[in-house]
């Protein structure tokens, strides 16, 4: 493993010089969770005022419903103390510029590599997508009796969460 990740270690090491919050337990301590895409603007904790410890992150492309994003749900319910899910996609999402075709064609475009059939969870209606999602967390037996689930919809450009489901 080259230097490659010689700068993030080296950050790691002036970041772990000052850690304070060690030391308590797993449990989402304001009880919420949130889905959201993996891109990079979006700050979860950050634009909901919370803190360390206090949510649980799940991150997918798209800020989709995958089948780890759901057992991350139950387990949330059900262990670490989540009584509140908030799905949330955004803006200007490279998973919203086409479908799963479409996207799989870039892939290959860029890569050779034909990963055409794979899941991927691209879609255009945003909205159609989130409130599927909702739905899907609302009416699972698992979790709809335990937490209350909200679809949002994240502007990066003004860093504005806006309800919708």
């Amino acid at each position: 493993m080259d230097n490659a990740f010689a700068d993030l270690l080296e950050a790691n090491e002036k970041y772990a010089a000052t850690f304070e919050e060690g030391g308590f337990d797993g449990i989402a301590r304001a009880g919420v969770a949130v889905i959201t895409c993996m891109d990079s603007r979006i700050e979860p904790l950050r634009m909901l005022g919370l803190n360390l410890g206090d949510a649980k992150i799940l991150r997918t492309p798209g800020g989709r419903i995958t089948p780890d994003a759901l057992t991350g749900c139950i387990l949330g319910t059900h262990v670490l103390g989540v009584d509140r899910i908030l799905v949330v996609p955004h803006t200007r999402c490279a998973m919203a510029s086409g479908d799963d075709e479409a996207i799989a064609s870039k892939v290959e475009a860029e890569t050779g590599v034909n990963i055409h059939g794979a899941l991927l969870g691209a879609s255009t209606r945003q909205r159609d997508a989130l409130h599927y999602d909702v739905e899907l967390l609302r009416s699972h037996p698992l979790i709809g009796k335990r937490a209350v689930v909200g679809g949002f919809m994240y502007d990066v450009d003004s860093g504005k969460l806006n309800p919708i489901e």
